[in-house]
């Protein structure tokens, strides 16, 4: 099949009138593509924020036969689109199509693609995967109320908590208010201030200490189609905003992305108490789930309907120990000159986390 396959890396921008029209009907044509993540206007935001976006547009016998988006780094690695805050990627294409991604990827020149939240239902990462993680769904196709009988009847102990919380919320003075759609500059301004003392105190990287991701939120924000928004929501107790979170929405499934709150607020679970109103809004709003994203947490485990499987993994598709050992001396070089503390000094032995914050300043 090599023989006959086409291939371009091109910006989503140049993608032609028949390639959109192309993308679009793949990803209607497939439940499995149902994330905003898989929506032509994300790649257009990560465009907007990074010069490295790029779209792997592939023909075969003249067809088009399908799309991978993908973020170019400077050091020979390719990597999904948006990088670290892709919570789920994959292959944009009819869902029976057979897809030999080492082929694609040879033939678009790309020599080496990791990556970490492939879309496990899609065959063609199963060759090339060698971990798997899984994202929570949440169904609410059958409405609010189904949705908490079905989890009340799953977690009851987790749901009488929730229940718990919510009616000391609805007692405090003030009463309190969710929007789920807040405009406010304060707003995402108290996100990232508190997602960023979250960083700090738990020692994880600060995502926003780099300033192509608060621009890819804020192209999120001000990008608004009938396929994709992005939505800042917030809970206000007492007129204070308590808990908000950004996160963005395709016609049928909201994705959780970035929540935090306000630590004053701990005791009534302003944070947990925010993405129930969003869940019953994206019920009435008529999408059929809410996605949460992978992560270990009793939340997402209580919340969850199923989990769709991730797949993690590398693709080379040139000579494997050159390519390999070409990227892992680039990536051990950049690493050490840059201001990661601890790990600079580690750069080989710490290579697989390095890659990852390597992988916020686009090398």
């Amino acid at each position: 099949m090599a023989h006959s396959i086409d291939a371009r890396l091109i910006k989503p921008s140049e993608l032609s009138v028949a390639e959109r029209e192309a993308w679009i009907a793949f990803t209607d044509g497939d439940p499995a593509l149902a994330s905003p993540y898989f929506r032509l206007e994300f790649a257009e935001c990560c465009e907007e924020v990074r010069s490295d976006t790029r779209v792997l547009v592939v023909r075969e016998r003249g067809q088009i036969a399908g799309f991978l988006p993908m973020q170019m780094g400077k050091v020979g690695y390719a990597r999904p689109i948006a990088g670290p805050l892709s919570d789920v990627h994959g292959v944009i294409a009819e869902p029976d199509r057979s897809v030999d991604l080492k082929a694609w990827l040879r033939a678009g020149g790309v020599p080496l693609f990791e990556f970490h939240s492939a879309l496990g239902l899609q065959p063609c990462w199963s060759a090339f995967s060698h971990m798997s993680d899984g994202s929570w769904i949440i169904d609410v196709s059958r409405g609010y109320d189904a949705f908490e009988q079905a989890r009340s009847e799953a977690e009851p102990k987790a749901f009488r908590n929730i229940r718990a919380r919510r009616r000391k919320l609805e007692e405090m003075e003030g009463g309190f208010e969710f929007r789920m759609d807040d405009d406010r500059p304060e707003a995402l301004s108290a996100m990232i201030d508190w997602k960023r003392e979250q960083y700090r105190r738990t020692s994880v990287f600060d995502v926003f200490s780099v300033a192509w991701t608060r621009d890819l939120l804020a192209a999120v924000l001000n990008k608004q189609s009938d396929r994709f928004r992005g939505v800042c929501s917030t809970l206000n107790i007492a007129g204070r905003i308590a808990a908000v979170h950004v996160g963005m929405t395709s016609e049928a499934r909201c994705h959780y992305w970035f929540p935090a709150y306000d630590p004053d607020f701990n005791k009534v679970s302003p944070g947990l108490l925010l993405l129930l109103e969003k869940i019953r809004f994206a019920s009435e709003a008529g999408r059929a789930s809410v996605e949460l994203g992978p992560g270990d947490y009793d939340f997402k485990r209580n919340l969850g309907s199923w989990q769709v499987p991730l797949a993690q993994g590398c693709i080379l598709t040139a000579s494997a120990p050159a390519t390999l050992r070409s990227a892992a001396r680039s990536l051990a070089g950049a690493i050490e000159k840059a201001p990661f503390g601890k790990i600079a000094s580690l750069p080989r032995r710490a290579l697989r986390r390095a890659d990852k914050l390597a992988s916020f300043y686009a090398w």
